[in-house]
């Protein structure tokens, strides 16, 4: 499975709805196993720079080209790249990522918190 998140920041914080709403449409897509679209909750001081996120997963790097290659994909960005300052997006494996849980012993070599 791949897992893709996208960050966005606003030009103006006015927009962020706008924002949100442009990419909400690409949930009409339909090669994401998963797909949410969120304003940032800002939990902490330091995620104050992002405004929207975008997680989605996907079966394979096939589903995930799909999905870019939608035409709401192409829509999406016609509405939302006027109006962003930032965007910043990461794609990963998760047959390849390091994985804990509570109480479970961290990875050797890993840094403790």
């Amino acid at each position: 499975m791949i897992r893709h998140i996208v960050f966005f920041s606003a030009r103006d914080r006015a927009d962020v709805e706008a924002i949100r709403a442009g990419l909400a449409i690409l949930a009409g897509i339909p090669h994401a196993d998963r797909l949410e679209v969120a304003v940032n909750a800002r939990a902490d001081a330091l995620s104050g720079e992002v405004d929207v996120v975008v997680y989605g997963e996907f079966a394979d790097a096939a589903a995930l080209a799909a999905y870019k290659a939608h035409p709401l994909y192409q829509r999406s960005i016609e509405l939302v790249r006027p109006l962003r300052e930032l965007r910043i997006a990461a794609d990963y494996e998760t047959a390849t990522a390091a994985i804990g849980r509570a109480g479970v012993a961290p990875v050797s070599g890993a840094p403790s918190s």
